[in-house]
């Protein structure tokens, strides 16, 4: 994996974060037929399934575009456009539906499927997807006579059968001609986009006849909406004023908003996690945190729970692992797995690794400062800019010299990935397989690879290249210690889980990392 796809594996897969989970209206009655609309930040721009890199675009391209195989309200898989499946390390045989047609009429078959592999995975196409939620390597071969596709990679892929979940298949007009896809649909899925008005809205309608969603799921029930309006909202202080005001059925909030939503009467909230906040240590030489003892020391002294409360408001959950919910491989992989806080302790091991205090109470070693420079977006706002004061005043504390530098996004991924001129680095993460953490945590270093952080830990790396060669949930307990060792080794620390509030009016829908269950929305009341 190069060092672009590693980094967008480790930063941009937060675009399959937002929205995880699901939620419910306890109202009555039923209002099949009507317009279930739901906010979203951005316009998603281009609707090219191939060219996504943002959560609104999957989201949006969710409603009209099918997948091999779906995620069930239990993490488990279920039935999508492939009906059943033979998986093996290295290939996965799709067997498909025989039923299935696009939006245009057209059927959709074994070739349609290679196509979109193969376009995904040409050089030429340039895919974001490619490395990241399609594995590299990838190839198809299909047989349409038989009604069956395999796709194989050249090495085990552990989540091959996963990884589908994400491949959104293009048929029809759009599978012929790109340029229809710039600003329209051409899908199998339930809804096909009807309308686009640029930065405001965009409106999907129900396709009659759809019979092949999650386990078979259709859109024939007399609850289910006539059309899906998705509002682009960039405030969600805006987003809660129109729910309150039933002007939305539904609304994500990560910030103070997601107060005046809950306890509402009529508005039913859910709260799921919605991505891990954590940082890194800078391991190459001549950083702080090449010496395991000085990480180890380093995080003794770090309340990670206070911490956590401030970088989400006190919003956030106990972190349980690396990959979001739900996860291929259940468990918890971080209880137990943390160093203890202790700021005592956390002092004596410095000493003990040579670390002394000088008379201005910064430690000194062999004449050198320990000095730690941490950087971290100012996008995630005020709380994040908190928690890095919180955590350079725990440092100071121990006599550590602390200097934090607030970047841009787009300074942010120079200074990490090319300039390297940072010690400690606060990373959001998303992701949704534990293989698309590969990159970032082993193998090369920037800038021949994706390793930012300069990890060499070959029990993380001995573990993780067994678990590649068992299929799908053979390999979880592989998979579980290779994250607790990571731990153990003070290679990254997650510190708190953030999470989305969702709330809903007169409506019940099923949402899971971005992408929506089309055929779970059902319309449960109306304002008369």
């Amino acid at each position: 994996m190069n060092r672009a796809r590693a980094v967008a594996a480790c930063l941009a897969a937060s675009l399959l974060a937002a929205g995880c989970g699901s939620s419910s209206s306890g109202q009555a009655g039923t209002a099949g037929g009507d317009a279930f609309s739901f906010a979203i930040k951005s316009d998603p721009g281009l609707l090219d399934p191939a060219k996504v890199q943002n959560t609104n675009t999957y989201t949006a391209l969710s409603l009209a575009y099918d997948t091999l195989v779906n995620i069930g309200a239990d993490g488990r898989i279920v039935s999508g456009l492939a009906k059943k499946w033979d998986v093996k390390p290295s290939s996965v045989t799709f067997t498909l539906r025989r039923d299935v047609t696009c939006a245009d009429g057209s059927p959709v078959t074994a070739s349609t499927i290679a196509a979109n592999v193969g376009h995904i995975t040409d050089p030429a196409t340039k895919s974001p997807a490619y490395g990241v939620v399609v594995p590299e390597g990838l190839t198809a071969k299909a047989d349409d006579a038989a009604g069956t596709v395999t796709l194989s990679t050249p090495e085990p892929f552990a989540f091959i059968l996963q990884s589908t979940r994400y491949l959104f298949i293009v048929c029809g007009k759009g599978l012929k001609d790109r340029f229809v896809l710039e600003s329209g649909t051409s899908g199998s899925g339930p809804f096909q986009l009807a309308s686009v008005r640029p930065n405001q809205s965009y409106t999907f309608n129900r396709r009659d006849g759809y019979a092949w969603g999650p386990g078979g799921a259709t859109t024939s029930d007399p609850a289910a909406p006539g059309s899906v309006v998705l509002k682009i909202v960039g405030s969600e202080a805006t987003t809660a004023n129109l729910l309150l005001s039933h002007q939305l059925n539904a609304g994500q909030f990560a910030g103070p908003d997601r107060a005046r939503v809950t306890n509402v009467p009529g508005i039913t909230t859910t709260v799921q996690s919605n991505g891990t906040q954590e940082f890194f240590f800078h391991q190459g030489k001549g950083h702080p945190g090449h010496d395991p003892a000085v990480r180890k020391a380093l995080l003794q002294a770090v309340d990670l729970r206070d911490l956590g409360a401030i970088a989400t408001g006190g919003s956030g959950q106990r972190p349980t692992g690396l990959v979001m919910q739900p996860r291929p491989c259940p468990g918890d992989t971080v209880t137990g797995h943390l160093p203890v806080f202790d700021p005592r302790a956390a002092q004596a091991a410095l000493e003990a690794a040579g670390w002394h205090r000088s008379g201005d109470g910064v430690r000194l070693k062999d004449g050198q400062k320990l000095t730690i420079r941490m950087i971290y977006g100012t996008s995630a706002g005020e709380t994040m800019a908190a928690a890095a004061e919180y955590l350079a005043d725990a440092w100071k504390s121990i006599g550590v010299d602390v200097r934090l530098r607030a970047l841009s996004d787009a300074a942010y991924g120079e200074v990490e990935a090319v300039t390297q001129d940072w010690d400690v680095n606060w990373v959001p993460l998303g992701v949704t397989l534990p293989t698309q953490l590969l990159g970032a945590l082993s193998g090369p270093f920037t800038p021949d690879g994706g390793n930012f952080a300069h990890l060499t830990n070959t029990e993380y790396e001995q573990l993780t290249a067994e678990a590649r060669k068992l299929p799908g949930t053979a390999g979880c307990d592989k998979w579980a210690r290779s994250e607790s060792t990571l731990f153990d080794s003070a290679d990254l620390i997650p510190v708190v889980d953030k999470t989305l509030t969702i709330a809903v009016h007169n409506a019940t829908f099923r949402i899971t990392a971005g992408l929506f269950d089309p055929t779970s929305i059902r319309m449960t009341g109306a304002d008369k």
